[in-house]
């Protein structure tokens, strides 16, 4: 018997400050927050998969220069890639990339909570 993974259930970003990321996610990108989260998390209602900030897991240890999510791609979907790059360019989001043309549509990339690279794309 083969048994295997369907991809990706389930994605929370480790971050020392839950209600700033939260807020950041919130205010910026406008996800909404789920009817319940977990204590030291805050879950979205994100489609397909489930997205989520959280206090880091035990033994993750985010003090000093640690950065977290170094070498962690992840890519957000939209319906209007563009409208929201001016958005985040508009509120001082930290290095808002240029608009360029990918495989998945027009995308950038910004800094988001405590310097996770993060990716946009969509029509």
């Amino acid at each position: 018997m083969s048994v295997s993974v369907e991809g990706p259930d389930f994605i929370a970003l480790q971050v020392r400050d839950v209600p700033a990321a939260a807020a950041f996610f919130e205010e910026r990108l406008g996800l909404r927050r789920a009817a319940a989260s977990p204590p030291g998390a805050v879950v979205f209602t994100t489609s397909p998969v489930p997205f989520a900030v959280r206090e880091p897991l035990p033994g993750v240890d985010l003090t000093g220069d640690a950065r977290p999510g170094l070498g962690v791609a992840l890519w957000l979907r939209t319906p209007d890639a563009g409208a929201l790059r001016e958005l985040l360019v508009a509120a001082d989001t930290a290095d808002v990339g240029p608009l360029q043309d990918s495989p998945f549509g027009p995308m950038f990339t910004f800094t988001g909570p405590e310097g996770y690279r993060l990716t946009v794309h969509g029509g």
